[in-house]
């Protein structure tokens, strides 16, 4: 799991422009990490294509911390 990890803090850093240091678990990405809208899809789509697949909308609108995106991805990764 620090692999995906790693990878999903990186997508957040880059496309946030955070502080690594700021990307926990219990990280919101609204409220925490001040993503809007566009973030947030831009966040998915970095997303899907570091990890390939695509990430349903019911999915995305699920995923609203650090947290649940490494869970969902790493669910996913394991399916594959």
């Amino acid at each position: 799991m620090s692999d995906i990890k790693t990878r999903v803090s990186a997508i957040i850093v880059d496309l946030l422009g955070v502080d690594e240091d700021q990307v926990v678990d219990s990280a919101h990405f609204r409220n925490d990490l001040e993503a809007d809208s566009l973030d947030l899809v831009e966040l998915i789509m970095g997303f899907e294509e570091e990890f390939g697949g695509e990430i349903s909308d019911d999915d995305a609108q699920k995923i609203t911390t650090v947290g649940e995106a490494i869970a969902y991805l790493t669910e996913k990764t394991a399916a594959s």
